[in-house]
C-alpha cells in the first residue's frame, strides 16, 4: 500500500507566543518542526493534521498547505485554480468558502483573487460556494508566489466547546496553556488561581494532568473533506489515555456568578472531580494542602474594565498574600500594565514577550519559588 506524501502544515499561533508553541510541537513529536513568522510548520499527513486539532493545546488553527505556484495576473491565477485537482480535498455537497490576501504581488485585489478561485471551484469541481461554509480555502499570494490552504479547524482551537459560561475579559484557552506551560507547569503540580473568573486557568490545568485532548469534546473542518476516514478518527480518539491527576486545582473569586460559571464549565470539561471552586477574596486567599505548585492569574487590567487607579491596591494585596502565605510556590500574573505588576511588590523574572490578547498587549510577569 503506497504511504501519502507529507505536505507542509502551518499551525497558527497568537503574535508573541510562537516560541511557547514551537515548544509545545515539539514536545508532542511532530516531524519537521520549524518556527515562522505567525506560527510553527511541520511536515506531516492528514492524520498529522488531526492529531494537531486533537492534541495542540497552544495553536489557533490548523492550516493544511495543499498547492503552491507562481502567479502574474488573475487569468494565471484562474487557470491554475481550474486546474487543480479539487476532488482529492474537497467534497462536491460541502460548501466551501475562498478567503485571499495579497502582498507585494503583481495580484494586488484580494477580493478579485478568492472570486477567482471560488469561481473555479464553483464551475469546475461541482461544490457550491457560500460565505456561510464552514470549509474554508485560503489563498495567500506573496511576492508572486500563490499558497493554497485548507484551514482544517473551522472556529478556533480554543473554543474546547466546554465553555459556555464566560465573564467579563475571558482569556482563550490556548492563551492560558500557553502560559501555563512558559511557567513551567507540566501538570504534576498543584495550581491556584485567585481571580479564576470562569476558571480557564484552573480548567486548562487541571486538563493537562489528566491527559485529556483538548479537542476532544468538539467538531472539526476536516470531517467534512474528501481527506476524512471517520474510523481512523475514531481510532485516534479512543487511543488517548486519561489519567488521575497527582495534584488538585484550584480557583477563588470575589463573584458568585463566577464561581458558579467556573463549576459548571469544569464539568463539562470533565475535571470537576479534582478542580475546586470558592467563592472569596484575595485577602482571604490560603495555600492548600500538600506541596508548593504554581499561583497564576489574570486579574483586571483597568484599561479593559474601567478606572485602574484603584487596582493598584487590589495588586498590592495580591503580592503581599503571596509573599507572606505562599513560600516555595512560583507566580505567574498577565497584565497589560507593568506598573500593576510591578506594585505587587513580587520578585520578577525578565517578562515574557507581549502577546496579543483582546486588542491589548498583555504580558506574562513569571517569579521563580518564592522564598
Amino acid at each position: 500500500m503506497k504511504t501519502a506524501p507529507d505536505f507542509d502544515i502551518f499551525l497558527m499561533a497568537t503574535p508573541g507566543l510562537e516560541t511557547a508553541l514551537y515548544d509545545e510541537v515539539r514536545a508532542r513529536r511532530f516531524k519537521a518542526v520549524k518556527q515562522v513568522a505567525g506560527g510553527v510548520s511541520i511536515k506531516g499527513t492528514w492524520k498529522d493534521v488531526w492529531r494537531a486539532n486533537l492534541e495542540l493545546r497552544g495553536c489557533g488553527h490548523v492550516l493544511a498547505r495543499i498547492a503552491s505556484f507562481r502567479v502574474m495576473h488573475l487569468a494565471q491565477l484562474d487557470k491554475r485554480a481550474r486546474e487543480f485537482p479539487w476532488g482529492s480535498v474537497l467534497r462536491k455537497d460541502v460548501a466551501v468558502r475562498v478567503e485571499a490576501s495579497c502582498t507585494q504581488s503583481r495580484i494586488y485585489h484580494s477580493g478579485a483573487a478568492a472570486q477567482r478561485i471560488a469561481r473555479a471551484i464553483a464551475e469546475e469541481f461541482g461544490a457550491p460556494v457560500s460565505e456561510e461554509a464552514g470549509v474554508i480555502v485560503k489563498a495567500r499570494i506573496e511576492d508572486d508566489l500563490c499558497t493554497l490552504s485548507i484551514d482544517s479547524s473551522g472556529e478556533s482551537l480554543h473554543k474546547r466547546g466546554y465553555k459556555e459560561g464566560i465573564g467579563k475579559a475571558p482569556l482563550r484557552e490556548t492563551l492560558a496553556a500557553l502560559f501555563l506551560r512558559q511557567c513551567g507547569y507540566t501538570g504534576t503540580e498543584p495550581v491556584v488561581d485567585p481571580m479564576c473568573g470562569s476558571g480557564t486557568f484552573v480548567i486548562e490545568a487541571a486538563e493537562i494532568a489528566a491527559g485529556l485532548a483538548p479537542g476532544r469534546a468538539r467538531r472539526f473542518a476536516f470531517e467534512s473533506l474528501a481527506t476524512f476516514d471517520p474510523s481512523a478518527w475514531a481510532a485516534m480518539k479512543a487511543a488517548a489515555q486519561p489519567r488521575a491527576p497527582e495534584a488538585s486545582f484550584f480557583g477563588s473569586d470575589r463573584d458568585a456568578g463566577a464561581i458558579r460559571m467556573a463549576r459548571q464549565n469544569a464539568e463539562r470539561a470533565g475535571v470537576q472531580a479534582f478542580t475546586q471552586f470558592t467563592q472569596q477574596s484575595v485577602s482571604d486567599l490560603v495555600p492548600p494542602e500538600g506541596p508548593p505548585g504554581l499561583v497564576i492569574v489574570n486579574p483586571p487590567y483597568g484599561t479593559r474594565i474601567g478606572d485602574k487607579k484603584p487596582l493598584f491596591a487590589l495588586y498590592g494585596a495580591l503580592g503581599q498574600v503571596l509573599k507572606t502565605r505562599f513560600p516555595g510556590w512560583r507566580v505567574g500574573i498577565v497584565t497589560a500594565d507593568r506598573a500593576l505588576a510591578r506594585a505587587t511588590g513580587l520578585p520578577f523574572l525578565a517578562p515574557a514577550p507581549p502577546v496579543l490578547h483582546g486588542g491589548l498587549r498583555v504580558t506574562l510577569y513569571r517569579t521563580e519559588a518564592l522564598a
